[in-house]
């Protein structure tokens, strides 16, 4: 299993476990990570709504249902809220559960689409602004999943010491997890980006998301 952080005879090794106190952010990076998010998620919201007109006309021919997605995600301080993103899958009763494989063959062709831009992540700006996300963090869960990694999964409590993020450092290097085992590496790379988080970093992450848009690499 990959380990992000050094040990101090610079061999790799883990990071320390954060606690309420390591969780707290510098009041200074805060606030300019705050400011940005809301100034970056403004210049959005045009987009959100031009685009949202136009899957709304294309739902209604290529895929007939909501236009949005709404579910509870596990936040900051394992409390829920509800994550908004555009619509991917044809509409389902059923519910899958934390250790399910993705359901492939519900993707529509259209929602491939917008998975591979990472369109379908763009209502999220909504939760950015309501406070409940960050443009960068943690990768908020499925609140019933969560809960079931919350039990299973060490460090998991942890990576909830911060906002979740639209994107962050586990989805930019290891891509779209699922099940326990991959999870339980996704915490590693959370716990190290809790650690170590800075403008730089912040800034790398972000960039790394950018061409993950532009090359369409997403899922």
């Amino acid at each position: 299993m990959r380990e992000y952080g050094m040990t101090a005879d610079r061999t790799l090794g883990p990071d320390p476990m954060p606690t309420g106190e390591a969780g707290l952010t510098p009041v200074g990076f805060a606030i300019g990570k705050r400011v940005f998010d809301v100034c970056f998620c403004l210049i959005l919201l045009p987009i959100l709504c031009v685009v949202a007109f136009i899957l709304s006309v294309l739902n209604s021919v290529l895929s007939p249902g909501p236009l949005l997605f709404m579910q509870p995600r596990m936040g900051r301080n394992c409390t829920p809220f509800m994550a908004y993103k555009f619509r991917t899958m044809t509409p389902s009763t059923k519910s899958r559960r934390a250790n399910d494989p993705l359901e492939n063959e519900r993707i529509t062709s259209l929602g491939a689409a917008l998975r591979q831009s990472r369109l379908d992540e763009l209502p999220q700006i909504i939760n950015v602004l309501r406070g409940e996300m960050s443009l960068i963090g943690p990768r908020p869960d499925c609140y019933d999943h969560a809960v079931t990694f919350l039990r299973i999964v060490p460090g998991y409590k942890e990576r909830h010491v911060v906002l979740p993020g639209i994107s962050g450092f586990a989805q930019t290097e290891l891509g779209y997890v699922e099940g326990i085992e991959a999870t339980a590496k996704k915490v590693e790379a959370d716990l190290h980006y809790i650690a170590n988080r800075n403008f730089r970093m912040e800034v790398w992450i972000f960039w790394r998301t950018l061409v993950t848009v532009i090359s369409r690499t997403g899922r």
